[in-house]
């Protein structure tokens, strides 16, 4: 009996301080890859590196804890959904991703997909997967947290592309503020990348319906998604770019492994937190990936974060945990692979 209070106290503090470092992971990930494309590393070849890693690190674990739970045959259904997941998710997400790292900063590449909780409830509700009862104050207040969101997005991207009379070149009658055309692409390009993210979110939750194995789902579309996302680049340049002589080989294969023993970790431990004590806790700390992205951007890449972006992000934050609050206390059951992946 007195081993049992001790565990759970144990299991917490795993359980939160693995959160944390998680979103650390997050933050250095997202630093690294601005890094990479900055020295002219292409967004697709990381892709395909990355994405083959993550298959490697999440096959054993997957084979081995799930390979009862998949199903006797893959119907036809199946899959295309899983080719949709994997195009989606691997393919058009990441580029897009990718873009806006390298047109913005990794501090608001990390503080973007805060959208996404309020964009899945959009999604969700348009497709009936939710149930909204706008009499009920807990739908109420996602619905104002949505809002916020977009607000604070909108806000940090205006705000962030925006540049002074100093850093302005000089014309022959200069405006006050002036636009930044590459900040502004760079933010639509994460704003897609949610959008994107959020709808293979949902398309996840009616797949996981027939599939329940979350992790050899994701290490069966990072493999499909290899193969997509190569496909996409030999269309694109006619070639497969590798990177070299750029950097060297070893470098490439040692920024990849890196790149999918993240990915493979981090869902991991993601999905076992999300199993012991819900995706509303998992979700709350978010926030912490985008503070430790700007402190090491500010760092390592001399990058600037301006008032205007910080007054976007808490404007996107409060709107997330708004809708994380009602998302916790709302007295009706939601579809329960959404619930695990929102």
């Amino acid at each position: 009996m007195n081993g049992a209070p001790k565990r759970e106290v144990v299991e917490n503090f795993a359980i939160i301080a693995g959160l944390i470092g998680v979103q650390f992971i997050y933050a250095g990930n997202s630093v690294l890859l601005s890094y990479l494309m900055s020295i002219g590393l292409k967004p697709l070849s990381l892709i395909i590196f990355s994405s083959f890693f993550t298959f490697l690190v999440l096959a054993p674990p997957s084979f081995y804890f799930e390979r009862t739970k998949w199903p006797k045959k893959f119907s036809l259904k199946l899959f295309i959904q899983l080719v949709l997941i994997s195009f989606s998710g691997v393919t058009l997400f990441q580029s897009f991703m990718m873009q806006g790292i390298k047109l913005t900063s990794p501090a608001i590449a990390t503080a973007m997909p805060n959208l996404a909780p309020g964009i899945i409830f959009v999604i969700a509700w348009t497709f009936r997967l939710e149930k909204v009862n706008l009499r009920c104050m807990y739908s109420k207040v996602k619905i104002v947290g949505t809002v916020l969101c977009v607000l604070g997005a909108l806000t940090m991207s205006l705000l962030h592309s925006t540049k002074s009379m100093k850093e302005a070149p000089l014309t022959s009658s200069p405006p006050d503020v002036i636009f930044d055309k590459e900040k502004i692409i760079g933010c639509l390009y994460l704003m897609a990348a949610v959008f994107v993210l959020s709808s293979n979110v949902v398309l996840q939750a009616t797949a996981l319906r027939t599939f329940p194995a979350p992790i050899s789902m994701c290490a069966i579309t990072s493999l499909i998604g290899v193969f997509l996302t190569a496909l996409v680049e030999l269309l694109q340049q006619h070639k497969l770019e590798t990177g070299w002589p750029l950097v060297s080989v070893r470098e490439i294969v040692g920024y990849s492994m890196l790149g999918g023993i993240v990915s493979g970790v981090c869902f991991s431990f993601n999905g076992w937190a999300m199993k012991k004590r819900g995706p509303v806790l998992v979700s709350m700390f978010s926030p912490i990936a985008t503070v430790c992205s700007a402190i090491l951007s500010v760092i390592t890449l001399g990058d600037s974060i301006n008032l205007g972006s910080l007054a976007g992000m808490f404007l996107m934050f409060t709107g997330l945990y708004f809708v994380l609050w009602a998302k916790g206390k709302e007295d009706f059951p939601v579809d329960d692979n959404l619930e695990r992946l929102v």
